[in-house]
């Protein structure tokens, strides 16, 4: 009978001792760890299509420069040589009347000749031309600056994402630690015939359940590091540290204020305004060839029979130039210069409607955004005070299974319950930092948190 007794005063010490759920731990800054901002800085600096956003630029920068040399004169030089299969000869009656043999075309002629061509009027071509270069290097410079803001929230993504799997793998390993326990003591309880086999089994079952979830919780947070490993460009396989955020500040402005913010800043209408402007020039480009082209061209000639082009015999005029003015006109080409206008008006009104679609969908955006980032901040709130209720309930239930006035089944169930509660949290507060990075980036603001 005292044998009895002292084996479930020993049972009661193991569960006392080993039925607890520690309380979340903050994480220590490891050293060499990352920080937001240094995930920020060097997502940016790696990226590549951030570097083929810099290279458009360059390219754009070059097409403009390109352009503005249109309107300066084009010079040309030529070198030739003729070789003919004989000369050409011409008799010509002298002043007495006798006839001499002239040559007119020597066997060997070289040439150099120098020109130059400067356009006088386009139809306004040249200076459409150059204005949507202009504007092209405006969208390049301002899709750079769009790519930044979406790595920006990429590495806040990523961040967030491996700090998210980390607790909810702790959690897990947790959970594991507690069934494992459980599954111990309710052992110990059945083989000294205190609990039935239903309550060993339970704990078996529950234990082989929680450990499948935390194989799932390790798996997704190795796929959170290659994901923030591939962000930064480093290999898939390299070891991730990132300093904990479990602070957060709540988003205290209201939708309002986020679609003015969003109508004010958001690059993309900068961009679709550019893009009207591009059609509407390119709509005036079309129409060039209802007016006539003007040229100025001039040309420098020299002829010679020799390399040194100095003339010679059969060379009449050694060195001559001329300047001419050239207009010209297509005036009928079967309504082709009318259709390409109206293509042209066309693709100003697609581009127009362009620009009303981009506006809505930023609306539609800014306000899921917000919506999300409030509902992720309430729950916060909510969840936290759920925590200690949640601890507390533990705690009862197992005071009550000492007393065996509870069982294991309900021991599992407050623990389970503990469980949930503190993924709720996590799940809670950083998909809360998602959603608050997601709001900033739809109204078009860059904040480093």
């Amino acid at each position: 009978m005292i044998g009895k007794q002292l084996q479930r005063l020993l049972v009661y010490i193991g569960i006392g001792l080993t039925i607890s759920y520690p309380a979340p731990v903050i994480a220590q800054e490891t050293t060499g760890a990352f920080n937001l901002t240094q995930t920020i800085e060097t997502a940016l600096k790696a990226n590549l299509s951030l570097k083929q956003s810099k290279e458009e630029v360059n390219a754009a920068l070059a097409t403009k420069k390109a352009r503005t040399t249109n309107f300066f004169p084009t010079l040309r030089a030529t070198y030739g040589y003729i070789r003919r299969d004989q000369e050409t000869r011409q008799s010509l009656q002298g002043q007495q009347g006798q006839q001499t043999n002239v040559i007119i075309n020597p066997e060997d002629e070289y040439n150099f000749i120098t020109s130059f061509s400067q356009p006088i009027f386009t139809g306004f071509a040249l200076i459409n031309q150059y204005k949507i270069a202009s504007m092209g290097l405006d969208v390049a410079e301002i899709s750079e600056k769009l790519t930044r803001q979406d790595i920006i929230l990429d590495a806040k993504n990523a961040y967030f994402s491996i700090l998210k799997s980390q607790k909810l793998m702790d959690v897990a390993e947790d959970t594991v630690k507690q069934v494992t326990a459980q599954k111990e003591v309710a052992e110990n309880m059945y083989q000294v015939g205190m609990s039935p086999l239903n309550d060993l089994l339970q704990s078996q079952v529950q234990l082989a359940n929680d450990k499948q979830r935390f194989i799932t919780a390790q798996n997704n947070l190795e796929i959170s590091k290659s994901q923030f490993n591939t962000l930064l460009r480093r290999p898939v396989n390299a070891p991730v540290a990132i300093v904990d955020i479990l602070d957060y500040t709540p988003f205290d402005q209201d939708i309002n204020y986020c679609l003015a913010q969003a109508n004010q800043n958001r690059l993309e209408l900068q961009v679709a305004d550019l893009e009207v402007q591009i059609a509407q020039k390119d709509y005036q480009l079309s129409k060039r060839n209802y007016f006539p082209s003007i040229d100025l061209t001039g040309t420098l000639s020299r002829r010679g029979t020799d390399w040194d082009v100095d003339g010679g015999e059969g060379i009449a005029d050694k060195k001559f130039w001329d300047i001419r003015a050239t207009a010209s006109w297509d005036f009928w080409e079967w309504g082709r210069t009318r259709y390409g206008v109206k293509e042209k008006l066309s693709r100003l009104s697609q581009a127009k409607y362009g620009k009303e679609n981009i506006l809505d969908n930023i609306e539609l955006e800014v306000k899921q955004a917000f919506l999300r980032t409030k509902e992720s901040e309430k729950n916060i709130t909510t969840i936290e005070k759920a925590i200690e209720q949640a601890k507390e309930n533990l705690r009862i239930t197992e005071e009550r299974y000492k007393e065996q006035v509870s069982t294991t089944t309900d021991v599992l169930v407050a623990q389970t319950l503990l469980t949930e509660t503190m993924t709720n949290y996590y799940n809670a507060l950083y998909d809360f930092k998602i959603a608050k990075s997601v709001l900033y980036r739809a109204i078009g603001q860059e904040v480093m948190e």
